[in-house]
């Protein structure tokens, strides 16, 4: 049996990462009976990639798993080719079987950031395809959608919307029936007893734990499951956070450059930058109040650091944090330096940019020639087949993406 660390409970509360749940007085003697348990949290993988407002219930699975706790991630195969209808405005694009087991091998990647997949104790990827598909649809209404009435499902808040647009359909009536019954298949399978998620998906989750108190009614069962959320990190205008005004801070290093997920990261407005600390960061909180009371500029140059150090790894942080700290430098003196190795000379433009991690990949490389946000040795860059020599870059080249985003090239 693993070790547990009974601090969890009152580490989510401290961290503010607890926001509601179904019987929290449970949860509480769970966390500290020293007794490790089994929970899970659902994704959708509408998306061959995660973006960091994606990631927030994944930092919460994270400190399950180093307290000891089994961890499980449902990828849900089923639901996503139906679509979740919380808070949307109108009906998610349909996603064929092909495209959603594509995004599933994708973002397992991502989540190794996140999570540990080998070694002791491992969490454990499951997908609802398995037990949805074959499950016959006449059986599936009797023993679930039985449970299920109709008129409290639409005073749902996460049917708002869509009933205000006139446009809820009986098929995504039918996500809510599915994620209910993730939630009793995997207690009988892998004995899970609690479900996390997002504050959105309250009512979701609430659905599960009601549909296996009908069955406990039902069958003579006593099984107790309890739902739990964390709350969102919402900008000041109300739209969850995970982009900019340049785009999306994407995790996978390949379609962003470190600097830019630096930067998206320092982006993050006032009002949630201690939820971030509390998120991504293992800094006590009494300290990131302090911070961010008193210097909130600090506060979120910490953060930017600290959030890419964990993402992508000491070297881009420190890169990045280089690079910003020279934003309006004119000069090439206190530019962050690259170093090429010699061996490796003469090299395409493209390459260089992508090895001097400008640019996430040589694709954006080009896009980025193309529309003039290139220069090398303060000359625009103009041609995508440029080769770079020794000689160019002599004793140190500077390299610039736009105006602020700049390094110096050295040949060692």
């Amino acid at each position: 049996m693993n070790k547990v660390d009974t601090s969890l409970y009152e580490v989510l509360k401290e961290r503010g990462l607890l926001y509601q749940c179904t019987d929290e007085e449970g949860l509480k003697k769970m966390l500290e009976s020293g007794t490790p348990i089994t929970l899970y949290e659902g994704t959708d993988p509408t998306a061959d990639s995660l973006h960091i407002g994606h990631c927030v219930p994944y930092c919460i699975l994270r400190r399950f798993q180093q307290a000891g706790h089994k961890v499980l991630l449902l990828m849900g195969g089923a639901t996503a080719c139906v679509g979740d209808p919380s808070g949307k405005q109108e009906m998610r694009k349909m996603l064929t079987k092909e495209q959603v087991d594509e995004n599933i091998e994708k973002i397992k990647n991502t989540l190794k950031v996140f999570l540990k997949f080998d070694g002791e104790n491992p969490a454990v990827i499951v997908n609802n395809a398995e037990w949805f598909n074959g499950y016959d649809y006449v059986d599936f209404m009797r023993e679930v959608g039985v449970h299920f009435n109709v008129n409290k499902m639409l005073s749902n808040e996460i049917y708002a919307k869509r009933i205000e647009e006139g446009g809820l359909t009986f098929f995504e009536m039918g996500y809510m029936l599915m994620q209910a019954y993730d939630f009793v298949h995997l207690n009988k399978k892998y004995g899970c007893v609690l479900q996390y998620g997002g504050q959105d998906q309250w009512g979701n989750i609430v659905a599960g734990t009601e549909l296996q108190r009908k069955l406990n009614f039902a069958n003579g069962t006593d099984v107790n499951l309890i739902g739990a959320t964390n709350p969102l990190l919402m900008t000041p205008e109300g739209k969850k956070m995970g982009k900019t005004e340049k785009g999306a801070i994407w995790i996978d290093r390949d379609k962003i450059s470190a600097y830019d997920f630096y930067q998206g990261v320092y982006q993050t407005p006032d009002a949630c930058v201690q939820m971030m600390f509390a998120l991504f960061t293992d800094l006590p909180m009494d300290e990131v109040k302090t911070l961010v009371s008193e210097d909130i500029v600090k506060a979120k140059k910490v953060l930017s650091f600290e959030v890419t150090k964990f993402i992508r790894g000491e070297e881009d942080a420190r890169l990045a944090q280089q690079m910003s700290e020279n934003l309006f430098s004119q000069g090439g003196d206190d530019a962050p330096i690259v170093e090429v190795k010699k061996e490796e000379l003469p090299m395409g433009i493209c390459d260089l940019l992508f090895n001097c991690k400008l640019a996430p990949s040589k694709s954006e490389a080009r896009r980025l020639i193309q529309g003039g946000a290139i220069t090398f040795k303060n000359e625009k860059i103009e041609r995508f087949d440029l080769v770079v020599t020794a000689e160019d870059i002599g004793d140190g080249a500077l390299l610039k993406k736009g105006k602020k985003s700049f390094i110096k090239v050295q040949v060692v």
